[in-house]
């Protein structure tokens, strides 16, 4: 069987199993940020565009590690399986805030940066998240103890703690230059999650007036600091209708891409709760960004260790349906986990079972990887 043929079987697969409903289109698409810098612009004007052609494929510190290997120059799991990296790459800086060297899965910050440049040289986009610590208790970011938003806000007693730690966000996020010294775009992604209780910021854990006040703030200053390169990516964990997504929403002044987190888990083996629950967010989510004229993305999945031969093309896929998001972020190739005693990894590697499945989705046309974004 041909390739050609190959690719034209499995498409007609997906679409065999896509949403009836037809993502809409959004046009004249502008920044939160009125004074964003040109180049971080053109990319959101660029991730609309894109998303008209297909979705970019993604994936959480791709450059850094991967199964049984780190910090090997041009390396990536991505690579080693397709011969092209993900047009989407994943980072998260908590640690910063400490002035630690390496960030909380032990990538050093310079690394990061490094990685940053690299892909974006490539025409490669980069996306930040924060697991920052709790500034309340000093632990770390799964430290749900209920009102640490409340003493970062104005007046409260670890206010000015909050606003070392985003001078520390600011300057890293200044440092990020490309070979003309112009600060690289970078999707910023803080507070993810917040729809879920486990984050010291969730849900339960604040108020939405509270929620709201932080983001509006965090923004308000990272621009008094200069920081013009940012594309703010709201985000959420699962949610029932509209006015759930929404119920922290800072406004469509304070946010550029709209976004879910959303992973299968072991005892939903055929992926049919996850499909279900992906269509139904996505179902609620597209109206949203019709309504609000923003891009939607889902800014992490997976399904832990890939035990599905079949999972791109067949759950994956069928999962997006004919939405027309702008890009899926799959989580992190940790490896080995001796703690759990597990394998952690969302990405295919040689030899892993479902990679031959992978080849064949990052052959389909809607699928964006690195190369197809520089064309």
């Amino acid at each position: 069987m041909t390739k050609q043929l190959l690719n034209f079987i499995i498409a007609i697969t997906a679409v065999g199993n896509l949403s009836c409903a037809a993502s809409k289109t959004n046009t004249n698409l502008s920044l939160a940020d009125k004074n964003a810098t040109t180049e971080t612009k053109a990319l959101y004007k660029k991730l609309n565009v894109l998303s008209q052609k297909g979705f970019l494929f993604g994936h959480q510190d791709d450059l850094a590690y991967g199964v049984n290997w780190k910090y090997e120059n041009g390396r990536s799991d991505i690579k080693d399986v397709t011969g092209d990296y993900p047009a989407v790459y994943g980072w998260d800086i908590a640690g910063l805030e400490k002035d630690d060297l390496n960030n909380i899965d032990g990538v050093p910050f310079e690394k990061m940066k490094q990685y940053i440049i690299e892909a974006n040289q490539r025409g490669g986009i980069s996306t930040i998240s924060w697991h920052f610590d709790n500034p309340a208790t000093g632990k770390n970011a799964w430290d749900n103890t209920p009102n640490a938003v409340k003493t970062i806000l104005s007046g409260g007693e670890n206010h000015k703690k909050y606003i070392l730690w985003l001078d520390k966000a600011a300057n890293f996020f200044l440092s990020l230059k490309d070979k003309k010294g112009k600060n690289i775009p970078i999707l910023f992604r803080p507070f993810h999650e917040l729809t879920g209780g486990w984050f010291w910021w969730g849900k339960g854990n604040c108020s939405p007036e509270e929620f709201k006040s932080i983001w509006k703030f965090t923004f308000d200053y990272l621009q008094q600091k200069g920081v013009h390169n940012l594309i703010y990516v709201y985000n959420t964990g699962s949610f029932n209708n509209q006015e759930d997504f929404l119920v922290n929403y800072p406004g469509d002044n304070y946010a550029d891409i709209l976004s879910f987190d959303i992973y299968q888990n072991s005892n939903d083996a055929n992926g049919s709760k996850f499909v279900s629950e992906f269509q139904n967010q996505l179902k609620i989510l597209n109206d949203i960004a019709y309504q609000k004229n923003k891009p939607f993305a889902v800014a992490e999945a997976g399904f832990e260790a890939v035990p599905d031969s079949k999972w791109w093309t067949g759950t994956l896929l069928k999962a997006i349906g004919d939405y027309k998001i702008s890009y899926v972020l799959l989580w992190r190739n940790h490896g080995w986990q001796e703690k759990e005693q597990k394998m952690h990894y969302y990405a295919p590697f040689p030899g892993q079972v479902s990679e031959k499945d992978f080849v064949d989705f990052y052959h389909l046309k809607q699928t964006l990887f690195e190369k197809d974004i520089k064309k």
